[in-house]
């Protein structure tokens, strides 16, 4: 196995900040979100009225595990476990892609290709690499259940379980490497496959059967069209069943076995979706570099717009039973006013969906800024900073597309909670609050258009990790920091949860005063920092 040892420290030197913010945030949400929950649904009668109200309103289920019981341990999974095996998947693709389709698009397996670790090693290299990875995420999840007083049989399943989804997706972003000619492109795919199993998991357990007693729910066919539903059909803590996990790791071999496959009948710098060919001249309106960034990143921002939509949708649509939930479960009641900040059912609800929705507008801006750093990385930028254009304007033209970004999703938000709002008998004023709550989100995302744009100028080869672990971060404690025990002023310390948000009387400014300063601050560092910046290889 000539070269594989070299290859495989390579890509650990290579990944390891990377990898260790995507373990490390993945351990710690598993540890500070067990702690959490448990506090918050600490008496049994709670967790019982909880998945009673679940069962009554399953759209819940599209963002939650499969509910197995009352006790603790099967709480926290619940509540916890969709979110842990998006971040292995996550983490898994993104380390696929960029050591094949990422490296052959940059012209390193060519040149590994003429060694003596011809084409195959690198792939060899990377199928362990991500292994080794999934491993060590799995026991790090495993552990901190553990280090909770879980039951060592149900904590080792849930690392497994993450473990093996990671596997999984490493297998098909592997395949959506062979597919697609770029890494931009495998990246895409892989997301949205990852995306579509998840929502397909969500639907499917909102279609389930539930138990008598309401506190177990029997997952409809369409959970086993995704890992997802395998992983949750463990019931860990409750049955413990290895059966799926035997699932996931046989789905695993079969795509990297396809993907094998794939890469044996096709030749190095082809791919079986060939690239579009562009016209010999550009159109008048792509003749600068904005038109061209607009150009480029217009699909993944109608992606981030359309999710946009579904959310605010959403946030208006369950306003309608907001009442209801209430007042047949306070401890329902009590979470919704801990997140929202002490706001009514209706509000609170369109207030924690709409930090959602300053996620999601933060992650296009990010992608977008982000896209500056994989164009210097291929060269694109050098061919640009060549011509009139300088520098600052080059990445000025990235940061107003990812600005626009996330305006448009913030945007498609609010239009979806106008229509979700149509239900409702209050319609203006569901409608009015969206309006409220979106504006407000949109500095908030702001703020990490300006930190990743930061990161590019002063450490480039971190601005992957980093703007995306920055957004994770500020969205768990945004999200979930009252469920791990935070109190409602700590939590301000991340921008969703700071921003200007409907009240019952009116309008709570929220973090202004730090919010908006930040994140002109930040935007406008960047731009200033970049007059020395110089160009950054991968």
């Amino acid at each position: 196995m000539s070269g594989f040892g070299p290859l495989l420290r390579q890509r650990a030197r290579r990944d390891g900040v990377q990898l260790a913010l995507w373990i490390c945030g993945t351990a710690l949400l598993a540890g500070a979100g067990y702690a959490g929950a448990l506090t918050s649904y600490g008496d049994g009668q709670e967790r019982a009225a909880l998945l009673a109200t679940v069962m009554a309103n399953p759209v819940i289920l599209l963002f939650r595990g499969l509910p197995s019981g009352t006790g603790e341990s099967q709480m926290v999974v619940f509540l916890l476990l969709p979110w842990l095996l998006i971040l292995a998947a996550l983490m898994s693709s993104f380390l696929a892609v960029r050591h094949t389709r990422g490296d052959e698009e940059d012209g390193r397996l060519e040149m590994l290709s003429a060694t003596p670790a011809g084409r195959w090693m690198p792939t060899v290299a990377t199928l362990v690499h991500g292994a080794l990875a999934n491993v060590v995420l799995g026991l790090l999840v495993t552990a901190a259940f553990l280090a909770n007083g879980a039951a060592a049989a149900g904590a080792i399943l849930v690392g497994a379980s993450c473990a093996l989804v990671g596997l999984v997706f490493l297998g098909a972003a592997l395949v959506a490497a062979q597919v697609m000619p770029t890494s931009r492109g495998a990246n895409s795919l892989a997301t949205w496959v990852l995306v579509g199993t998840f929502v397909l998991a969500g639907i499917g357990n909102a279609l389930g059967t539930p138990s008598e007693d309401l506190t177990r729910l029997q997952s409809s066919w369409l959970t086993w069209l995704s890992p997802f539903g395998w992983a949750e059909n463990t019931r860990a803590f409750d049955v413990d069943a290895w059966a799926p996990v035997a699932l996931l790791a046989a789905a695993s071999v079969a795509l990297v076995a396809a993907a094998l496959a794939l890469q044996s009948r096709r030749d190095l710098g082809t791919a079986f979706i060939a690239e579009s060919t562009g016209r010999p001249d550009a159109r008048p309106y792509l003749r600068s570099n904005l038109a061209l960034v607009t150009r480029l990143a217009t699909p993944s921002i109608a992606g981030w717009v359309i999710g946009g939509v579904l959310v605010g949708a959403l946030a208006t649509a369950l306003g309608a039973v907001a009442d209801r939930v209430g007042g047949e479960n306070p401890a329902i009641a009590d979470v919704l006013e801990k997140l929202s900040g002490g706001e009514d059912m209706r509000t609170g609800l369109i207030v924690v969906f709409f930090i959602m929705l300053g996620v999601l507008a933060a992650c296009a801006g990010v992608q977008t800024v982000i896209r500056a750093r994989q164009d210097e990385v291929r060269g694109m930028a050098e061919l640009v900073w060549a011509s009139p254009l300088d520098r600052v304007h080059w990445l000025g033209d990235y940061v107003i597309v990812a600005l626009a970004a996330v305006v448009l999703t913030i945007v498609g938000g609010v239009a979806g909670a106008v229509l979700g709002a149509l239900v409702a008998t209050d319609a203006g004023d569901l409608a009015r609050d969206a309006a409220i709550a979106g504006a407000g989100q949109v500095l908030p995302a702001a703020v990490f258009v300006g930190l990743t744009a930061l990161v590019f100028v002063w450490a480039p080869r971190l601005t992957i990790a980093l703007g995306w672990m920055l957004v994770m971060l500020a969205a768990a404690i945004g999200l979930f920091g009252p469920l791990f025990g935070m109190e409602p002023g700590s939590t301000r310390i991340s921008p969703f949860a700071a921003a200007v948000t409907p009240t019952a009387g009116g309008v709570d400014l929220g973090g202004l005063w730090w919010v908006l300063p930040s994140s002109v601050a930040l935007v406008a560092g960047a731009l200033a920092l970049m007059r020395r910046r110089e160009l950054a290889g991968g």
